[in-house]
């Protein structure tokens, strides 16, 4: 029987039978056929490869897809629009009272709205079919899963309706958001352009997008958040494609040994490479499809999608699937270039040559000064550059990978002395520094730029973050009900809430010197409160049921004096926003008591007319909108959710404001959290990538490692000489990252104008979270580890 020729024996016939002008085709598909017809070792190397470059394609296909889904979510949330604060119309076959019902439970959003149709042409909102009746709702599917779980027992209380169904994908915009649509009746007579209103359609009511345009800072953030997030990937994808390069360097000197040259060698080893990139772009559709799946059930820092919404771009992805290919080629090339492939054996066990330093400094220079430009520049003198902004910050980020080799190498040559397993891991790293450096490259990039992005964070987070007059300390929630809700009687409810320490209530109203449908010139607040609470906003020297003061010494002290005044008529706020109303004039009491104004539980200091209840004429009572500010005992667990639990008993449109010392954009708290989302991915990622890495060494080392326990080496040494391996460049490596991060974000800093900072608490934890990534890592390792080190590590076939 004649023996199959193995694809070694059979190259010098396919050297001879191949044209000259089709060199790196033929050899490009003869590494191809090595790849798949080299036994269990190529399987298994093309397996490793496969899944390291799937993973990053993977990321990189979902990061494709990001802007698609944030277009289909802006567009949903645009569609589903209900200005309640839009042009006052009249009942009509084609109108709907809407209210704006939203909570929030356990630091989720929850969007509820309450709708009364007027007619059968009324507008129907996106992801319903049909209105539910007066005491129903219709919920998102996550809303329903938490209603009836134990979990959302508070919140149920809170809704009392019905649930008759659930809101299509096309009224969320998300899988994991929480919404509801309650039926309810008689919403008329609450119109009040701000919580509740007629409306005859959804969406603008011009027609048109909103547009949120953003200054050149927080666009500058973008660019580096995309650039930073992105290169830890595009470095792992480098260093799948160099997976089981010993091995493949030994194959290749069987090849010289048959008659193949040193550059066909190279383009067969390209062609392997090519082979693994190939199938890892197979791997990661199939990775991505799996995520694009999952992802309905997943929610990252409070961001949610639909599967739908992850349609990457199809240029995106075509650039994808060309890249990746193309990458794996060049890398291997490079990989080569300093590798001398003989006949008899690869020249690399001896010395090799000492890693030049200079083209490696010639990266990061060139990253700073293609941002040297922009030093400065701020917000003032127009966008940034994004082309030098991205260039510069991707090569500095590069400048780490590069780096790092020659550093470790550097060092790891200086050490010697110490215990066996110390011996064994710097003999091992001296031997193969750049492989050591390969492992550690993507988690130094992704450390370096996240300490360039916590530092651009902190810089700037003062320009969109602005104190409030809010008083934590005095109140910890406000309870805002709607006009005409009695708030002396809402009072008496929150303080026999759980969880509730003191009750301020308040109501309000505008006084002005005309009737408010001819437009009032000047105008005064009016407050009502019990005396108890009027001594929350000024310094009274007596109180009693139907007194009535005016305080003096705050804000707006002229407009005291020249309207209070006994005897004269002024006029309360009839329209308040809604356009109808009539005169309701208040004539000033003859004996007003003077008081002195304070700072109130809002965090404002108002000379103001104040009456006490009984001081207020009873037509006057409907025209106050109430306020109710609460002091909370904080360790109550869920005791901000009883409070809001109370609102809606009272009133199902108040609203329930926590209070905070300070408040931020909402773009720039949407790029950090869009920031922190994609950190987490990459970290994911970073971590599986490293474990493969770490399996795949071991694995070549198999047989070595075999050895040393045959020869009486002890597990324990070992295992600590493979932590020594990992610790080692690791170290060097944070160094490097925490260097060139710091760099970064001081020249970050400089371009938008902040004064330079260092948050080291930040450094510090970043710098760890990277250390504790790569020990997790080296953990999971170390039972593969353990396996490969029995005897039967020494057979061979």
């Amino acid at each position: 029987m004649n023996a199959r020729p193995s694809p070694t024996t059979a190259l010098p016939e396919a050297l001879r039978a191949a044209p000259l002008n089709s060199k790196w085709s033929r050899d490009l598909a003869m590494g191809i056929r090595f790849a798949f017809t080299g036994g269990r070792e190529g399987w298994i190397r093309m397996l490793l490869t496969a899944v390291g470059v799937g993973m990053g394609v993977a990321l990189l296909l979902l990061t494709t897809a990001i802007p698609s889904a944030l277009a289909v979510r802006h567009d949903r949330d645009e569609a589903r629009l209900d200005y309640t604060y839009g042009p006052k119309r009249a009942k009509a076959a084609n109108t709907l009272l809407i209210s704006d019902s939203d909570t929030m439970y356990h630091g989720d959003a929850v969007r509820g709205r309450l709708v009364e149709p007027e007619g059968p042409r009324a507008p129907l909102a996106p992801g319903l079919s049909a209105y539910p009746a007066p005491g129903d709702m219709v919920v998102s599917a996550a809303l329903k899963d938490l209603l009836g779980s134990a979990e959302g027992k508070v919140l149920r209380e809170r809704l009392p309706y019905r649930i008759t169904g659930t809101i299509g994908e096309s009224g969320l915009v998300g899988a994991r958001e929480l919404a509801y649509y309650a039926g309810a009746k008689n919403l008329a007579p609450h119109i009040d352009g701000y919580h509740t209103a007629r409306i005859s359609k959804f969406g603008h009511p011009d027609g048109t997008t909103s547009s949120n345009s953003m200054d050149p800072v927080l666009i500058l953030l973008i660019l580096v958040v995309f650039a930073v997030l992105l290169m830890p990937v595009v470095v792992f994808i480098a260093t799948a494609v160099r997976f089981g390069g010993e091995r493949r360097d030994r194959r290749l000197a069987a090849l010289r040994l048959v008659g193949a040259d040193s550059r066909m060698t190279r383009r067969i080893a390209a062609g392997e490479a090519l082979a693994g990139a190939l199938v890892g772009l197979a791997f990661g559709t199939v990775f991505f499809l799996i995520a694009r799946q999952l992802s309905g059930a997943i929610q990252v820092v409070g961001i949610s999608v639909f599967p739908s919404y992850l349609n990457p771009s199809p240029a995106l992805a075509a650039l994808v699937a060309v890249t990746v290919p193309a990458a794996a080629v060049l890398v291997t090339l490079f990989a080569l270039r300093g590798v001398v492939i003989e006949p008899l054996g690869v020249v690399r066990t001896a010395k090799p040559t000492r890693r030049r330093l200079w083209w490696r400094l010639l990266l990061p220079v060139g990253g700073l000064a293609a941002l040297a430009p922009m030093i400065g520049q701020g917000r003032e003198n127009g966008d940034f550059n994004p082309y030098l902004v991205i260039g510069g910050v991707l090569l500095l980020l590069v400048g780490v990978t590069t780096l790092l080799p020659w550093i470790v190498e550097a060092v790891v040559a200086r050490l010697g002395r110490g215990g066996i397993a110390w011996q064994l891991a710097v003999r091992r790293l001296q031997l193969s520094s750049g492989s050591a450096a390969r492992m550690v490259n993507g988690i130094a990039v992704a450390v370096a730029g996240a300490i360039a992005m916590q530092m651009l964070f902190a810089g700037i987070q003062g320009d969109y973050t602005k104190r409030t007059a809010q008083d934590t300390s005095r109140v910890q929630l406000q309870v805002n009900l709607s006009q005409g809700i009695d708030f002396l009687p809402a009072a008496a409810k929150f303080s026999a809430t759980k969880g509730v320490r003191k009750v301020t209530a308040l109501g309000s109203t505008e006084l002005g010197d005309t009737n408010w449908r001819s437009g009032p010139h000047e105008t005064v607040s009016l407050t009502v409160g019990t005396c108890q609470s009027l001594r929350e906003m000024a310094r009274l020297t007596s109180c009693r049921d139907g007194d009535a003061f005016v305080a003096s010494g705050g804000g707006r002290d002229g407009s005291v004096t020249n309207l209070v005044r006994p005897g004269r008529t002024l006029h309360m706020d009839t329209i308040n926003g809604t356009g109808r109303g009539g005169d309701a004039p208040w004539t000033v009491p003859a004996h007003l008591k003077p008081a002195t104004a304070i700072t109130g539980p809002n965090g404002l200091s108002d000379s103001s007319v104040l009456l006490t209840p009984a001081a207020v004429p009873e037509r006057m009572s409907p025209l106050l909108r109430g306020a109710v500010y609460l002091s909370m005992d904080e360790s109550t667990p869920d005791a901000d959710e009883y409070v809001r639990n109370t609102a809606a008993r009272i009133d199902p449109v108040a609203d329930t404001i926590v209070w905070s010392a300070t408040e931020r954009s909402k773009q720039f708290d949407s790029i950090r959290t869009g920031t922190f989302a994609g950190a987490i991915c990459v970290l994911a990622l970073i971590g599986a990538s490293l474990l493969v890495s770490q399996l795949e060494q071991l694995r070549e080392r198999r047989k070595l490692l075999s050895s040393l326990v045959a020869f009486g080496t002890r597990r324990r040494t070992l295992s600590l000489s493979v932590l020594w391996q990992t610790a080692v460049p690791i170290a060097l490596g944070l160094l490097l990252a925490s260097t060139v991060g710091l760099t970064l974000g001081a020249v970050l800093l400089k371009m938008v104008g902040v004064t330079l900072g260092v948050d080291w608490a930040s450094v510090l934890s970043l710098t760890g979270a990277g250390a504790a990534v790569v020990l997790t890592v080296t953990a999971l390792s170390l039972p593969p580890l353990v396996r490969m080190m029995r005897p039967e590590g020494l057979r061979t076939e």
